[in-house]
């Protein structure tokens, strides 16, 4: 059944359409704006030509970041850390948060508020860099990693989703003879993919994106992760050159602006084609079908 809507929910509908454009386009031209100097010549970008639209289009930025060494090695690095720490935190998290959210395990309260304190205070800089240094994690991806391997939010998050699995899912299983950690890897992670699929996203977001950490525990420019690389980049200007590709020189020394934002694109897009995928799950019931009445 089809009802009227009123003059003013159109007018409120218009209003929130238009808004929601405007703050979209907002958000996306500066993106937009490091695609086109991306794609765009030395001489467009030193001059202020470029806006929206590349100018002289060339694919010379990319040509330079598909020979640098340096760069590829950065995003080894970071990718290794975003896999690796992603499926960290999601192990830890999810073998945390199971046993604590099951009404049989007596100690439940007791770790909840242990993690809530590390959420409202969370140690300092100095102790953090001691225990990564005495436990010689430091120039390692693993400092990256390993400190912080479950995030209190993300903990909570995913408690609460494991207490609203149907106990007679669970029940069902220890009948069968299942042990815990039978149940959990064949009927808990397997209802859970909609929150290991949010938090999975977020970890891995965090992940890619590592800098502060990084500038703290590392100082090898071999185990810099790429957003390190950026900053090094962008900070001084120092374009590696490689011996064996003089066409790059020119283009490094006089306007290494599009090398920048074409590091930008590399840095940005697995994240961009990544997420597409996850999505589908955000919005999927948690135990649909799993339980009939």
């Amino acid at each position: 059944m089809n009802r009227k809507m009123s003059g003013g929910y159109k007018t409120f509908n218009a209003f929130n359409i238009l808004f929601l454009t405007i703050l979209g386009l907002v958000m996306f031209l500066p993106f937009l704006n490091v695609i086109a100097q991306s794609f765009s010549s030395s001489a467009a970008i030193t001059s202020g030509k470029v806006t929206f639209w590349p100018i002289e289009f060339t694919l010379i930025n990319y040509e330079y970041v598909f020979s640098d060494a340096s760069i590829w090695r950065s995003f080894a690095v970071s990718a290794f850390i975003t896999v690796a720490g992603t499926l960290v935190n999601l192990v830890a998290t999810a073998t945390l948060a199971y046993p604590v959210s099951r009404q049989e395990y007596v100690g439940r309260r007791i770790v909840v508020l242990l993690v809530l304190v590390t959420m409202i205070f969370s140690a300092p800089l100095i102790p953090n860099f001691i225990l990564i240094k005495n436990l010689h994690l430091m120039n390692t991806p693993w400092a990256l990693i390993l400190p912080g391997a479950i995030s209190a939010f993300n903990f909570f998050v995913m408690h609460s989703f494991f207490k609203q699995l149907p106990v007679e899912v669970i029940d069902s299983a220890r009948i069968d003879g299942c042990g815990e950690l039978r149940i959990m890897t064949s009927m808990v992670v397997p209802l859970s993919k909609p929150v290991m699929a949010s938090l999975g996203i977020f970890y891995a977001v965090g992940h890619w994106n590592a800098y502060m950490s990084a500038l703290y525990y590392i100082d090898q420019p071999k185990w810099w992760p790429l957003q390190v690389k950026l900053k090094k980049m962008f900070e001084t200007d120092d374009i590696s050159i490689d011996p064996g590709a003089s066409q790059f020189s020119d283009l490094a020394f006089t306007s290494p602006e599009g090398i920048k934002m074409a590091t930008i694109m590399i840095a940005t897009l697995p994240i961009i084609l990544i997420y597409p995928f996850l999505q589908r799950h955000f919005v999927k019931g948690l135990t649909l079908g799993a339980v009939k009445s």
